[in-house]
């Protein structure tokens, strides 16, 4: 089923990413900026690779406006006074999938390690923000950028974490229809400080090793996994 997906930051190397991929599966994408021009010119990108992408740019509230499915690629630093900003053009029972990770880098600091965040997560710090009437999920934070804006078929799990079961499945959904990705109910959203943490463990990883390493999951049954 092929559903809008509004990509809010989305002129980044993880929103570009996740784009290219959406597109190719048939999503719609909209691509979301402070910048209008700019994120035009990311679905042109986009086009230029996927002749028959259904993708247009467009301003981030107007790209909230206009779907109920939402992305979150922001860098930590923007990512509060982004939400608050979006918060009246968000539609009540929307779905807003968050792959914010604190990354100390984000203020100066070293990406190799997360920082502290009152709410405990990231995600749940857009939880907050947001307000219950939307469904937070925390999910992609741990998949390459680098891969994604690639052609390959990418060996990696997602966990996805969220406190609305419906919106973990539309979360899990849009990660397997990237070829190659797993997706696994990782719980509650408390969880995504878990996960986020994760990240920073393999950013200094693939620094270290000169790669694009991901994380998959061992040991559990085939139905505890959604995949394509």
């Amino acid at each position: 089923m092929s559903r809008t997906i509004a990509i809010l930051g989305g002129t980044g190397p993880a929103g570009m990413g996740l784009a290219l991929r959406w597109a190719r599966a048939g999503e719609t994408v909209i691509i979301g900026s402070r910048d209008a021009e700019r994120a035009n010119a990311a679905a042109e990108k986009i086009h230029a690779r996927v002749p028959d992408a259904k993708i247009w740019g467009a301003e981030n509230a107007a790209a909230c406006s206009a779907t109920e499915c939402l992305m979150l690629t922001v860098p930590f630093e923007g990512q509060a006074a982004l939400l608050k900003q979006l918060k009246p053009a968000i539609k009540p029972r929307s779905i807003l999938i968050d792959a914010t990770v604190p990354l100390a880098a984000s203020l100066g600091g070293r990406a190799t390690r997360t920082l502290g965040v009152w709410q405990g997560s990231a995600a749940q710090q857009t939880a907050e923000l947001v307000g219950k009437e939307v469904a937070v999920v925390a999910a992609f934070q741990n998949i390459s950028a680098d891969l994604l804006n690639e052609d390959d078929a990418i060996e990696c799990d997602i966990i996805v974490c969220s406190d609305d079961p419906e919106a973990a499945k539309v979360a899990m959904e849009l990660a397997t229809a990237i070829p190659g990705v797993r997706a696994i109910d990782g719980g509650k959203l408390e969880n995504a400080r878990i996960v986020e943490q994760i990240t920073a463990l393999l950013i200094g990883m693939n620094i270290r090793h000169k790669g694009h390493g991901g994380i998959r999951i061992t040991g559990l049954p085939d139905t505890a996994f959604r995949s394509r």
